[in-house]
């Protein structure tokens, strides 16, 4: 099956569906001995992100361009390096915003 046939197949399944079917209250009782859903865990993340961040830095830290590029940009100069560093900056957060709406999206 592939999403194009997905909204026809909906549509044929909701005009035909008639409601619940009557279980007597075995889903209620099923659903109540249930372990609860566990939390997961958040610190691997964080791990990985500040990890990550630390290699790009020090991957980036030999580049001459990157250093020219923050000092002209301190000291108020427009110049290729700064404007090459911050398009670069600006197309790497829209990499990352699409990339976790398309995470997002597919769950």
């Amino acid at each position: 099956m592939n999403e194009s046939h997905d909204d026809t197949i909906e549509a044929l399944l909701r005009r035909q569906f008639d409601g619940p079917v009557a279980d007597d209250g075995f889903s209620e009782r099923v659903m109540q001995h249930l372990p609860s859903r566990r939390r997961r865990a958040t610190w691997p993340l964080w791990v990985g992100v500040l990890t990550g961040a630390a290699a790009c830095w020090v991957c980036l830290d030999s580049l001459p361009l990157l250093h020219s590029g923050w000092r002209d940009w301190l000291a108020g100069e427009p110049s290729m390096s700064a404007i090459g560093m911050w398009v670069m900056m600006a197309a790497m957060s829209l990499l990352a915003l699409m990339w976790s709406l398309a995470e997002s999206s597919s769950r």
